[in-house]
């Protein structure tokens, strides 16, 4: 089973750098720190019910998956750090 998953560790791990982009995004708009916190986990679980129930239809679109999901996470870093030193 752990072999389904390779494919999908480098979205596993870039996943895990999307929570900390957002995370600084909330501490730059000085939003309250519990009400991110719970939103995230909030999401997790989403997420994971996702990725537990669709993981099997995704296998064959690993790479695109992965292409999009690294795309998003870079864009959303972009915007964080711009945001971060107010050129947006």
């Amino acid at each position: 089973m752990a072999g389904e998953f390779k494919q999908f560790l480098g979205l596993l791990l870039l996943g895990n750098i999307e929570n900390l982009i957002l995370a600084s995004q909330g501490v730059v708009l000085h939003l309250d720190p519990l009400v991110v916190g719970i939103l995230s986990l909030i999401f997790v679980v989403m997420w994971l019910a996702v990725g537990t129930f669709g993981t099997k239809a995704a296998l064959k679109h690993a790479n695109l998956i992965t292409f999009v999901g690294g795309l998003a996470i870079f864009l959303l870093g972009l915007q964080s750090m711009l945001s971060a030193v107010g050129l947006i």
